[in-house]
């Protein structure tokens, strides 16, 4: 995919998928704006100038409005445009729901879903403007399937579903396509902690009998990101090995 002159802003791209795809972004010669709440961005900033893309680190939670209009206006004033945005900042907080405290539930709220609600907001000026954009939401199959323990998790990427398929309405008339993608089990920190007995169950449940690995979600945003896929919009691409 060739996205050369175009800008990228990637939320949650301190580590995993996030981190996966704004390199794999980078690769295909867009310009990658990273954000995480931490320090750890900066590396990946550094990783993608080190392929001799122009990239920088912004340190910010976007779940709060001001941080995530400080997050656009950054890539904005330093690249004069805003292209490709990825929603992909995430946390889970796991409990059965009679347990989960009222905290537990907004945290993964505001994180998972308002960022989403704040950064889309946040670029659509610039990308009406423009008449070009692409807004890709990072969900999941619990959005799709639901799961035991994680009703906040599931609340939020559904949500992120329900979120992407209106404003596609919204905003295609001005060349702006607004898609999600549906990750399945991917190999990252969160699965390398299971248990052995646990990765076998795991992947008994998954036609191709393997953990995605997060190129795999990667790629798929690259794609969604790219002019040859122009003509897909309000759509939920499921990554997950056939599970769904």
């Amino acid at each position: 995919m060739d996205l050369s002159n175009r800008v990228a802003i990637v939320t949650g791209s301190g580590r995993g998928i996030g981190r996966a795809i704004a390199l794999k972004l980078a690769e295909a010669e867009a310009t990658v704006v990273v954000n995480d709440i931490d320090e750890i961005v900066e590396g990946v900033a550094q990783e993608i100038r080190s392929m001799k893309q122009q990239s920088h680190a912004v340190i910010a939670d976007v779940s709060s409005s001001p941080d995530a209009a400080r997050l656009v206006e950054s890539a904005i004033s330093n690249y004069g445009r805003i292209d490709i945005l990825v929603n992909n900042a995430g946390i889970n907080r796991d409990q059965l729901l009679v347990r989960m405290s009222e905290a537990d539930w907004d945290k993964v709220m505001n994180v998972d879903l308002k960022s989403v609600f704040l950064c889309t907001k946040a670029v659509l000026r610039p990308m009406l403007k423009q008449r070009w954009g692409r807004i890709i939401s990072i969900s999941s199959i619990v959005g799709l399937m639901g799961n035991q323990g994680q009703a906040n998790y599931a609340s939020a990427k559904a949500g992120i579903i329900g979120f992407t398929k209106s404003v596609a309405k919204e905003v295609a008339s001005r060349g702006i396509t607004v898609n999600a993608i549906a990750p399945g089990f991917i190999d990252t920190e969160m699965t390398q902690k299971l248990s052995q007995s646990q990765r076998q169950e795991l992947m008994a449940r998954i036609p191709t009998g393997c953990l995605g690995s997060p190129n795999d979600v990667a790629s798929a945003v690259c794609f969604l990101a790219s002019e040859e896929a122009r003509y897909i919009t309000g759509q939920v691409l499921a990554v997950d090995g056939g599970m769904s």
